[in-house]
């Protein structure tokens, strides 16, 4: 495939094949459905199409529709993946913004590295905001997510486990806000039968702050 801007058409459309995929996995999706689903002519669907299917991303018919080769559901499946783990880290970040629409600038952006980083430093989720299941990592780095994973969410941390706070994905008002209770970066947390400590101190963090905590577990 191409690089630049009509790289990025490619995947948006890969991706939206994979979302049909999700729903009805013995399928074709037909050209006017793609258009529909887009918001692009027919015309601009079926060249398209005709592209993907050039490269190998597609089992073309016409009349009847597209279906994603192997190669295809792998590049389909990664778009998705990538885009659902900018929604979740979109979510726990102070951001005000339109979560999917960002997503869907983001995770163009995305190359195998940062993939993985997120991925880590989100505890490799497997749902997005709304529930739906984030595709499994790919074989460059699935391998990578499972001995690297070294980072958690406070929320996230097992029973009996330590964890270095390395990161605070919070606003300024509630980082002030937990340093008033003496919780920073660098602070070592456990959690126990009765709650997260912090030293000789008993925590009381709200569900919604114990996710945007992200310790490196010792």
């Amino acid at each position: 495939m191409v690089t630049g801007h009509f790289q990025e058409f490619e995947d948006e459309y890969l991706e939206t094949l994979y979302e049909f995929y999700e729903k009805s996995p013995d399928e074709r999706v037909r050209n006017g459905e793609l258009a529909n689903y887009l918001d692009v002519s027919p015309a601009s669907a079926t060249e398209m199409v005709q592209r993907l299917a050039k490269n190998g991303f597609v089992d073309y018919v016409p009349y009847k529709g597209a279906r994603l080769t192997e190669k295809g559901l792998e590049h389909g499946m990664m778009m998705k993946r990538r885009h659902r783990l900018a929604e979740v880290l979109l979510t726990i970040l102070p951001f005000e913004g339109n979560v999917h629409e960002t997503a869907c600038r983001l995770e163009h952006a995305f190359n195998d590295d940062l993939e993985l980083c997120i991925s880590l430093l989100l505890g490799n989720p497997t749902l997005d905001p709304s529930g739906r299941n984030i595709p499994p990592a790919n074989s460059r780095i699935a391998d990578k997510i499972n001995t690297e994973s070294s980072l958690s969410s406070l929320a996230n941390l097992e029973m009996s486990q330590s964890g270095v706070i390395a990161l605070i994905l919070t606003t300024a008002g509630d980082r002030d806000i937990l340093e008033l209770c003496g919780l920073k970066v660098g602070d070592i947390v456990t959690r126990k039968n009765d709650g997260f400590w912090c030293g000789e101190s008993l925590l009381q963090i709200e569900a919604h702050l114990a996710e945007k905590i992200i310790l490196r577990r010792v």
